[in-house]
């Protein structure tokens, strides 16, 4: 026996059982070993004349034996001599690919795609195989070797028979257990699984004798309308389809074939809304297939939704979703990216060169947002559907990014106008802003509808001067907007704050005046308040309602409503304004029960303006009972 020439069982110990994490992808690393050796032949025909072989014949076997409990993995490609047995599958972690791939650099080109980078794939098949045999027949050589080993110590090489050039694979898979199903891999249907979900779009057929179906002959005789007979029979069929869609050029697929291979491949039953496909040469060359969807997965929001993008290398799939391919505020976006520059490492699971997933993840994102700022102005009530399903990932981003991302999605915005009854772009909102209007308005009600959020006295209010406000009502927005900051140089202003600053100077005397003729009234009413608002003050800002609540400071009622579920922020309250308008009915009431000394009567409808301007705003009353208690005491 030979001993492995790394030397340690440890070192392959680490091989078989540490580099990779799903033993499922055994069969990918020797199709693509496989791959190889035909592309290697290929290659050689392409400059030697003596080697011509006819690529339409050119493919990979795979066949299973489940009462031998063994598969094998066949090519009648470049095949290996005795000696190339002893490099490549003796010494753990030589990769022969990789130096073709060197030394063929130049002369490669797009009918020869080598896949292997590394050698430790092979080694790959000890994590479901107790035993390997390797038989190969280099081409040109009359003779043909047996590799064999247990993975453990060594291997053995001795003389073979092959009738032709190439390789067979034979693995012994393991026995079955509590802990691993090693039976899985010897069934026909486990075996097309890991053949199409790991090696589909290899380049060359990949064939397998399988259980197909056919109709029986009509006996002679029979009716027309017979019914007819099957009968079951094993052929050969292939099993991947070899070509790509990303890599066909886009004016030689169909719309319809672009949304059957999204909705197989990522198991969606809608079209998508969108489908972006492009090839980046320089550097790094690959080709990249996106969809936008049309609807969000009902896992979208949740911790256990994964984003991210298949990532293939030369058509073999290498990460299933691969999440630093696109940002978290486009997690929405399904899709292929294929690159046969990428440097992978040992396993060919992940990549060696961050620096290379940056670079296309920065053109990945470009490409995203170009399609929906298009989408956005060619197609508004598609936008608008994309934008109900999958706005909370944009507005997350910029949450998400403390508003350094708002350059790349503020654009990609939409809410709801009070003034316009529509969905619009903050664009859209400045182009509409009133002359000397120096700041974007909005009003943030968490669960609110918008029809509830446009009845709040204060949007009616800023809505009667002529000003619009954006009626938020997605938890998310007021971190979002305040984030941003401000938008074409205009700040972002909740109109339920006290410094929103709409009043003119003659409004703003005449509330100063009011609340100095009525001092003791105002006191009497904050005292009753006391601990429940800040300060209460004559509004400049009300026109119909007799009261309404606005805040002071960073915590507005809608954040404090959000914050006030999540985890660790209960004991959060906003600094809450109690304003009176003046020229309602109601103040004249106040005024007359302060002015006959009724200072029971004017604490009782002091926190009767409170709690309703509570519950207008969509907030609970502290004390149920109690505002019960007083509202029956006005009927009696």
């Amino acid at each position: 026996m030979r001993k492995f020439k790394t030397e340690s069982k440890k070192l392959l110990d680490l091989m078989i059982n540490s580099i990779y994490t799903n033993k499922e992808i055994f069969l990918r690393e020797l199709i693509s070993n496989a791959s190889d050796a035909v592309d290697k032949l290929y290659f050689k025909s392409l400059t030697d004349k003596s080697a011509a072989v006819d690529k339409d014949d050119l493919c990979i076997r795979v066949n299973f034996d489940k009462g031998a409990r063994t598969i094998i993995v066949s090519d009648d490609g470049i095949g290996m001599t005795k000696d190339e047995l002893d490099k490549n599958l003796g010494t753990i972690a030589h990769s022969d690919s990789q130096n073709f791939k060197t030394e063929n650099a130049e002369q490669q080109g797009g009918d020869v795609d080598i896949i292997g980078q590394f050698g430790v794939g092979f080694y790959s098949s000890f994590m479901v195989a107790d035993h390997v045999r390797v038989v190969s027949r280099a081409f040109g050589s009359d003779e043909a070797y047996a590799w064999e080993s247990d993975g453990v110590e060594g291997y053995t090489i001795e003389p073979a028979e092959r009738e032709t050039h190439g390789t067979d694979v034979i693995l012994s898979i393991k026995e079955g257990s509590l802990e691993e199903d090693y039976d899985q891999f010897l069934t026909e249907e486990g075996l097309t699984y890991l053949i199409t979900h790991y090696s589909n779009y290899v380049r060359y057929p990949i064939r397998m004798l399988v259980t197909k179906q056919r109709p029986k002959p009509k006996p002679v005789g029979a009716p027309e309308d017979a019914k007819t007979e099957w009968e079951t029979y094993k052929g050969i069929e292939t099993i991947n389809s070899m070509v790509p869609i990303w890599k066909r050029k886009k004016s030689d697929v169909t719309a319809e074939e672009y949304n059957e291979f999204y909705k197989s491949d990522f198991h969606d039953y809608e079209n998508p809304a969108r489908t972006v496909s492009f090839h980046a040469e320089g550097a790094l060359n690959y080709d990249a297939l996106l969809f936008i969807p049309s609807r969000a997965p009902y896992d979208m929001y949740s911790r256990e939704y994964q984003k991210g993008l298949a990532l293939y290398s030369s058509n073999v799939l290498i990460m299933e979703k691969c999440e630093d391919l696109v940002p978290d505020y486009f997690n929405f976006v399904r899709g292929i990216v294929d690159s046969q520059d990428l440097t992978l490492n040992i396993s060919r699971e992940t990549l060696q060169q961050n620096s290379q997933l940056r670079a296309i993840a920065r053109k990945v994102e470009k490409k995203i947002k170009s399609e929906l700022d298009s989408m956005r102005e060619d197609d508004r009530e598609a936008y608008e559907a994309f934008f109900e399903n999958f706005g909370r990932s944009l507005k997350y981003g910029i949450y998400a990014s403390r508003g350094e991302k708002a350059d790349v999605l503020a654009d990609l915005l939409l809410f709801y106008s009070a003034k316009m009854n529509k969905m619009v772009t903050l664009r859209e909102y400045v182009e509409d802003m009133l002359e000397g209007q120096d700041s974007i308005l909005y009003h943030f009600g968490v669960g609110e509808t918008k029809e509830r959020l446009g009845k709040s006295p204060i949007v009616k209010a800023v809505l009667d001067k002529g000003y619009d406000v954006l009626l938020c009502n997605d938890p998310i927005d007021e971190f979002c907007l305040q984030l941003m900051g401000a938008y074409d140089e205009k700040p972002m202003k909740n109109v339920a704050t006290e410094d929103l600053n709409l009043g003119s100077e003659d409004e703003k005397a005449d509330a100063q005046a009011v609340e100095q003729d009525n001092a003791d009234l105002f006191s009497t009413m904050q005292k009753a308040l006391e601990g429940k608002v800040e300060k209460v003050v004559v509004s400049t800002r009300l026109v119909d309602e007799p009261a309404c609540l606005t805040t002071t400071g960073g915590v507005s009622l809608g954040m404090e409503r959000v914050l006030s579920a999540a985890e660790g922020y209960e004991g959060i309250k906003s600094a809450r304004i109690l304003e009176i308008n003046p020229k309602h009915p109601v103040f004249e009431v106040l005024k007359d029960a302060q002015d006959l000394g009724q200072t029971d009567k004017v604490s009782l409808y002091a926190g009767l303006l409170y709690e309703q301007s509570l519950l207008i705003e969509g907030l609970s009353v502290e004390d149920p009972f109690e505002f019960a208690k007083a509202v029956v005491s006005l009927m009696v």
